[in-house]
């Protein structure tokens, strides 16, 4: 069994954001949790909403189910571009510099091993 979460529109560059899902693809869920919470890079205090949230979907999915969180691991985790808000910085001799703030969106998907 799986379940998905996704945040879209996280303002942290894709290339930011990948450098924090590595450490954790293919974790068990409480190490990966654990990575991220003591993680000082800014982008995993999104990696980690969305893993809860995966976390939380999962257990959601299917009540009956007896699932035990230290089966669960992250099976994918993979952040997409976003749409780029385009701002314009002042430069020297009246000319003007284009400023390109990324965004992505953000996927983990958690699964049981068994």
């Amino acid at each position: 069994m799986e379940a998905k979460a996704t945040h879209k529109y996280i303002k942290v560059s894709p290339r930011k954001m990948r450098l924090v899902i590595d450490l954790i693809r293919g974790k068990s869920v409480e190490e990966a949790l654990s990575i991220l919470h003591f993680n000082p890079k800014h982008a995993s205090v999104y990696a980690e909403k969305v893993l809860k949230s995966a976390i939380a979907n999962l257990l959601n999915k299917d009540e009956a189910a007896n699932v035990d969180i230290s089966d669960l691991y992250v099976k994918e985790a993979y952040a997409n571009p976003g749409p780029m808000l385009k701002r314009i910085q002042p430069a020297p001799m009246g000319r003007a510099y284009r400023i390109r703030r990324r965004t992505n969106h953000l996927t983990i998907v958690v699964a049981t091993k068994s």
